[in-house]
């Protein structure tokens, strides 16, 4: 095996650490045990106010990665938005996503763009800096068949999808289907975690629900919960350890995992790891690739009264949740990084 030097390119938003960044760092953990020299390049990206995000976008321009002190880079993989922008001959694309507030998002209240002159203009500016940078890639891989749709929708670039494997994939486990519904995902609104709690709130007392993971809407939703009524039915944990994480996915008895028009989601490849069933939505988007109702979960219309009857399932009937969970196991056993790296690094 000839042995490269790769340069792994993503945006880093300060005190943000998420789904991107174990990608990145298990790329980088995957390509060393595979005998090449890898490092991640990582610069701090703000998308408020919308005004500087060229700036983000310029900076990633202007770096040359052709070499490093002297020696080359033999290739760079780029992830997300405006990491794509790097120059280097032989660049590769891994897309976790584009700034979505700019595209699908646009229009929404999950967007900081408003329908100002301004606004408009840098909306533009993202455009056209992406069809530049995206399509100096060669090739284009994706981490789902969601993000390769909207690739193909808004810029007209045909890429593949390329599934990343959870970091904990060695290490999850099928135990005993227990008596609450995880949820471990960061806490925004774009995960929609109003809508459990809400239809916690409606299936009664017998469902109970762990919330792993921290954010910005945490307050939002322990507000919520509080004026539901919900109490000590509904944890809030916060941030939790590796370990700690593993044994929750472990002991569920199902995860719920409803996202907006998903990139992918790690929640429901770790779930059906652990061989849980995942209670999700019919627009949930990568979520989606996984997910079958009434095969490997539920999928409910995005609407609390129909999640809280699924939830309510769910919690009467452990052997319906092992059917389902250990169903959705062998969708996930054939993600790995052999695969990925062998696309990758063969691409180039």
């Amino acid at each position: 095996m000839t042995t490269k030097r790769i340069l792994i390119c993503t945006a880093q938003v300060p005190f943000v650490r998420g789904g991107a960044e174990y990608l990145a760092e298990g790329l980088r953990d995957a390509l060393r045990a595979r005998g090449h020299a890898a490092e991640i390049v990582a610069l701090p990206y703000q998308w408020h106010p919308v005004e500087r995000i060229p700036e983000s976008a310029l900076a990633w321009r202007l770096l040359d990665l052709t070499q490093v002190n002297g020696a080359p880079v033999d290739m760079v993989i780029a992830t997300k938005f405006p990491s794509y922008m790097v120059r280097h001959p032989r660049k590769v694309l891994w897309l976790v996503h584009q700034h979505r507030q700019a595209y699908d998002w646009y229009g929404t209240p999950l967007s900081d763009f408003a329908n100002l002159p301004a606004h408009r203009e840098v909306r533009e500016a993202i455009f056209r800096m992406d069809r530049r940078g995206l399509g100096e890639c060669r090739p284009r891989f994706t981490i789902s068949r969601n993000v390769s749709a909207r690739l193909r929708r808004f810029n007209g670039l045909d890429s593949e999808p390329l599934y990343p494997p959870s970091p904990f994939a060695a290490r999850l486990r099928a135990g005993p289907y227990g008596d609450y519904i995880l949820s471990a995902s960061r806490l925004d609104r774009s995960k929609r975690l109003d809508l459990l709690l809400e239809a916690a709130a409606l299936a009664g007392p017998a469902v109970r629900l762990l919330l792993a993971g921290d954010g910005p809407d945490r307050g939002r939703l322990e507000g919520l919960a509080a004026r539901l009524g919900l109490g000590e039915r509904t944890r809030f944990l916060g941030f939790v350890g590796d370990d700690e994480l593993v044994g929750l996915y472990a002991g569920a008895r199902a995860v719920y995992y409803a996202p907006v028009d998903e990139d992918y989601g790690f929640a429901t490849v770790e779930a059906f790891g652990a061989a849980r069933p995942v209670v999700t939505t019919d627009d949930a988007g990568g979520v989606l690739e996984f997910v079958r109702d009434g095969e490997s979960g539920v999928v409910c219309p995005p609407d609390a009264a129909a999640i809280a009857r699924a939830l309510a399932s769910l919690a009467a009937d452990p052997a319906l949740a092992e059917r389902l969970g250990r169903a959705g196991r062998p969708q996930v056993a054939a993600i790995g990084w052999d695969r990925v790296v062998g696309a990758l690094v063969g691409a180039s």
